[in-house]
């Protein structure tokens, strides 16, 4: 995209800051955050909605590898 092979041996913030592309975690932030704005405004009676009312505060794993399913 801008000429550099893996051979130039680059690193990926100069290429990013040449081509003017954002940082991963920019990205990935954008991207969740955009995901929650769908959630919220999503009626609570919607499957994906009442997950976020569980409490999982009591459960307990257990101990050792889980079981083969």
């Amino acid at each position: 995209m801008c000429g550099y092979t893996r051979k130039d041996k680059m690193r990926n913030e100069y290429i990013r800051k040449k081509v003017g592309v954002a940082p991963i975690e920019d990205k990935l932030r954008e991207s969740r955050l955009r995901w929650f704005g769908h959630l919220n405004r999503r009626p609570i009676e919607a499957p994906v909605r009442k997950i976020e009312l569980l409490d999982f505060a009591h459960v307990q794993r257990g101990r050792g590898r889980p079981k083969k399913t």
